[in-house]
């Protein structure tokens, strides 16, 4: 085998979060309220198009969550003669493979977007004596033999794009035209329109950038001459993760502590009332400076125990995730716990009590099934809120490991750029872009979330206001 498959626990859990996505797919099919809410959240074209925009970044954080040592080539006669293959070091993915033009190209310094010269003067020795100018780059423009042609090859790439994405564009919408005719014309349908304008935009932006990237550095380098797009491209999947795996560790907690403070009263409501007020009581950076601090000594202290420098990236992302998640199930709890105290006193919760059905059965197969729209409604609103929290934690150096490529890696790394002259600006750009997008595209969502599934029968709240009655 020329590789060797690796497997990192953000890969396992985020993958898990997928299947785990599916599986609630299907247990919403079978619930009554849940499938006309998610019917209504489907005729919202808004809905359906930011759904599309965050499908296609969780396909780049999977793609990435693929993990592999390539072998090493190795002299015949002493691989023979060990009877072992040997594999290199760096742990890469299947992302890197496919964006290896953009991986393997580096130069020497920064470079502005779509530049062919650097964006730092060296000093150069010629026939007439030592000169300094800005050199030409050693992969962006390459392919130039005259700098002359460099705006027209720029525009030639653009429209080449361009045009690509309005040939698909409107394959896509024939097949919709088509699909509309055979369906009854009064018939409520998906809104198949969101998905179309959503999957244009994308194509609009992304094929253009497609064409560019095979010759030049679409959005410039780094100080240390790697490409910018392919930070952005990398920063998705730690993104995901922190907003992902950290819902996973957040969710049991939450739902398991928020229904039984509502369910039982009494002590056990005045207890975990306790445990989350103190915890809402400490500043929450300075609890996760602590736990990540000590961590990270704990990973120092065991360095033997990482077979690579991933290994060691990857257990520090876990670790923050856990902290987080540990650190931010009290607003979903709290929100169940008023819920619950609502649902209980129903008159259908009070006759299966007064049949003597037990209060595990209750909570399963009564208040679960009704609470679990809010769960969704909170997760995604929660989402954006923790990729936030990453990109202010790795700017003040508690958040990732330096050597894992993230939105807030790429920010803090900009803060000195900024200042020297002339302003390297693209690095803050990039990651200030891709991570609007990805933040607002989870916040529209949310919000037609919120419309489509607080309208149920069992009269849930809105997560954005306060908790129900006891609250």
């Amino acid at each position: 085998m020329n590789f060797q498959p690796v497997l990192l626990w953000s890969d396992l859990l985020l993958w898990l979060l997928a299947f785990a996505a599916i599986g609630l797919g299907v247990y919403s099919a079978h619930v009554e309220h849940l499938r006309r809410a998610w019917a209504r959240l489907g005729r919202n074209p808004v809905a359906t198009g930011m759904a599309s925009i965050l499908c296609i970044f969780l396909l780049i954080g999977l793609v990435d969550s693929l993990h592999y040592r390539p072998r090493l080539e190795e002299n015949p006669a002493t691989n023979a003669a060990s009877g072992a293959a040997h594999y290199a070091v760096e742990v890469y993915s299947l992302l890197d493979a496919l964006l290896s033009n953009l991986r393997e190209n580096h130069e020497k310094t920064y470079s502005a977007p779509l530049a062919i010269r650097s964006y730092v003067m060296e000093t150069e020795e010629t026939q007439a004596g030592v000169t300094r100018d800005y050199p030409r780059l050693i992969h962006g423009g390459a392919h130039l033999a005259d700098e002359s042609g460099h705006s027209r090859d720029l525009l030639l790439r653009a429209a080449q794009g361009i045009v690509l994405a309005a040939l698909l564009f409107f394959l896509l919408k024939t097949a919709l035209a088509r699909h509309r005719k055979r369906r009854p014309a009064n018939a409520p349908g998906f809104a198949w329109e969101g998905v179309l304008h959503a999957l244009g935009a994308f194509l609009f932006f992304a094929l253009p950038i497609v064409f560019l990237a095979a010759g030049y550095h679409v959005f410039g380098t780094d100080k240390v001459g790697q490409d910018v797009l392919y930070q952005a491209l990398k920063s998705i999947r730690t993104a995901l993760a922190i907003g992902l795996v950290t819902t996973l560790i957040m969710l049991p907690l939450a739902i398991f502590l928020g229904i039984v403070a509502g369910y039982f009263r009494g002590w056990a409501d005045d207890l975990i009332q306790y445990v989350y007020t103190v915890l809402n009581s400490i500043p929450g950076v300075l609890l996760i400076a602590a736990a990540v601090l000590m961590m990270q000594v704990f990973i120092d202290t065991h360095s033997e125990w990482f077979a690579t420098a991933a290994e060691r990236a990857d257990l520090r992302l876990v670790a923050l995730c856990f902290i987080l998640g540990v650190t931010s199930w009290t607003g979903l709890a709290r929100l169940l716990r008023g819920e619950t105290l609502k649902l209980r006193e129903l008159d259908y919760i009070q006759a299966a009590r007064a049949f003597g059905v037990s209060s595990g059965r209750i909570i399963t197969r009564h208040l679960l099934p009704n609470l679990m729209h809010l769960v969704i409604i909170a997760l995604v609103m929660d989402f954006s809120a923790l990729v936030l929290t990453e990109a202010v934690l790795s700017y003040i150096g508690i958040g990732v490991d330096p050597a894992m490529m993230s939105f807030g890696t790429m920010i803090n790394n900009a803060r000195m750029e900024l200042s020297r002259e002339p302003t390297v600006w693209w690095s803050l750009a990039t990651a200030f872009t891709f991570m609007l997008i990805l933040v607002l595209s989870a916040n529209l969502l949310a919000d037609a979330l919120r419309n489509a599934l607080t309208d149920t029968p069992a009269g849930g709240g809105d997560p954005r206001g306060q908790p129900g009655a006891g609250a």
